[in-house]
């Protein structure tokens, strides 16, 4: 991402007549343990944050230093989530959105428009209420959704490291939850945890 083309998603919901746009994404749907998050950023328009790009695409250093700068630099910035028993009890495509949701209601000032990562803003139980487009790739192409991207990919990692220590011997720390050969493993020596997933 470079240059003035991360910000021509804002620009266009600008000239649309929005004054207040926030991006959205979520982290943590497809692993086998732990709760889904979801992030909601304001920046402000135009705002340069070298480096900022898609969290899946930096190192977990580059990360941990643009989530610094990020809330540092946002007009305003929320982390929500939904919890790995809910997940189970409705299903990831809802608990997805209603994280969404719920990062978004958190966010003061309150924005006009929210641009979502991806292509789906409804579950069986929970859909995104708020005004807003679906955006595939958004990660990629949003500077507010590549920030919110990184907000929840931290600050869930952050999560499954402390919850390590509370059920070391699976390991949160390394994998984070995800499916890894090494998370197998131990799911068939010690069974589920409390945090596990049961439908995944």
């Amino acid at each position: 991402m470079a240059g003035t083309d991360l910000w021509a998603l804002e620009l266009a919901c600008r000239e649309e007549g929005y004054s207040s746009v926030c991006g959205c994404d979520e982290a943590g749907a497809g692993p086998l343990a732990g709760p889904v998050y979801a992030a909601a950023v304001i920046l402000p328009f135009g705002a340069e944050l070298p480096g900022l790009n898609d969290s899946k695409k930096l190192t977990e250093k580059k990360r941990e230093a643009l989530f610094l700068v990020i809330r540092e630099q946002a007009v305003a910035w929320a982390v929500a989530r939904v919890e790995a028993a809910e997940i189970d009890e409705t299903d990831i495509l809802s608990a997805r959105m209603k994280a969404m949701q719920l990062a978004i209601d958190r966010l003061t000032p309150a924005p006009d428009f929210a641009l979502l990562d991806g292509n789906r803003d409804h579950g069986r139980s929970a859909a995104v209420t708020a005004p807003h487009r679906m955006i595939v790739k958004g990660d990629s192409l949003s500077a507010s959704i590549a920030a919110a991207s990184i907000l929840a990919k931290v600050s869930r990692d952050r999560y499954m490291k402390e919850i390590a220590a509370q059920y070391p011997q699976y390991e949160f720390d390394r994998h984070k939850g995800y499916g890894t050969k090494r998370h197998y493993e131990l799911l068939r020596q010690y069974g589920p945890s409390p945090i596990h997933r049961r439908t995944f």
